[in-house]
């Protein structure tokens, strides 16, 4: 048995379950595991240090992998922002035919990928900006909760609330993201009107998972309770692990500091070391509160087996157990 939705139509997998972008994590290994099992993987475009990196990343993974995979593309302010329209073109070039986008508006980057054929997956953290994306053409939603890791707007909307707020406007495939770990997620995801689930958290924590054994067996002991919010009063929120450093952000910038009084602490250039060397107070790092709900490490392919029949078992026992028919209730 397989769960079809429109989501599972559209962009021609055989799970609704994704593994979106991640920087530093998003690598031909774990995508390739995750395209195996029936899922859809997305390399990281930025996670590679030059558009010439990207190329060669891609044509690793399909190496690994004959089955579908796109690539994140993330669009965020920056002071030194990277050369888009050249990770673009490789993209194309590469006939890759999946595109996440996140961050910006995903305008400028449409017509170039919809003229070659390429399906485009917008990530949104509220219901009025994946309206407009459904209006810009995209064609899907990823709606992204308040339990997300990474960037979950400033709304604070968890995904009980905005998965079936989207759910009435988006008539695209959308998927859901944000708190989401196992088959009860899923289950959860599609009666909320969602067409499947994005994870990040926990294809982190899985064997081709390429950063250090230190972080996975964290999460895997950390709780719900173990993330914090920086950037708050900013405006700019990102949920990452707590630890050393993220608290001290928080302490600082809580107390009326100003991003130049932190950025040194959330350097990037400090949060990959947290995934290569497994030093976990090494610098800032993104994960999950559905970190509370991953207690093992397992392969991707075993992860999405489980999580897809484990929703099969509650749609087809547990839910229709519950079901009485009409000529049940009148002998009762």
């Amino acid at each position: 048995m397989t769960i079809n939705t429109k989501f599972t139509e559209t962009f021609g997998v055989e799970h609704p379950v994704v593994q979106g972008g991640m920087q530093w994590v998003g690598r031909a290994e774990l995508v390739a595991a995750v395209a195996n099992a029936g899922a859809l993987g997305f390399i990281t475009a930025l996670t590679q240090p030059t558009p010439a990196d990207l190329a060669n990343e891609i044509a690793k993974c399909r190496d690994l992998t004959d089955k579908p995979f796109g690539v994140n593309l993330t669009i965020l302010p920056t002071i030194n922002p990277p050369p888009y329209d050249e990770y673009r073109q490789v993209i194309v070039d590469a006939g890759i035919k999946i595109v996440e986008t996140a961050g910006s508006n995903p305008a400028p980057h449409l017509p170039m990928f919809h003229d070659n054929g390429i399906k485009v997956l917008h990530k949104c953290t509220s219901v009025r900006h994946a309206v407009k994306a459904q209006s810009l053409g995209v064609d899907g939603i990823s709606i992204d909760g308040f339990e997300c890791a990474g960037h979950p707007g400033e709304d604070d909307i968890p995904g009980l609330v905005l998965i079936p707020a989207a759910a009435t406007k988006i008539e695209i495939p959308m998927i859901a993201s944000g708190g989401f770990a196992d088959g009860r997620g899923l289950v959860a995801a599609l009666a909320l009107g969602a067409d499947g689930i994005n994870m990040g958290s926990r294809f982190m924590c899985t064997v081709e998972s390429a950063i250090h054994q230190n972080v996975k067996e964290a999460i895997v002991a950390g709780s719900e309770l173990d993330t914090e919010m920086i950037f708050r009063p900013l405006r700019n929120t990102a949920r990452v692990a707590s630890n050393a450093v993220s608290r001290e952000v928080v302490e600082i910038l809580n107390r009326g500091g100003q991003f130049e009084d932190v950025k040194d602490l959330v350097a990037g250039s400090r949060g990959v070391k947290v995934y290569e060397v497994g030093d976990l107070d090494a610098g800032i790092w993104s994960v999950g509160t559905a970190m509370g709900l991953i207690n093992d490490i397992p392969t991707c392919a075993d992860l999405v087996a489980r999580i897809v029949a484990d929703a099969e078992e509650i749609i087809t026992g547990r839910l229709s157990g519950m079901l009485e028919s009409e000529q049940e209730e009148n002998v009762a």
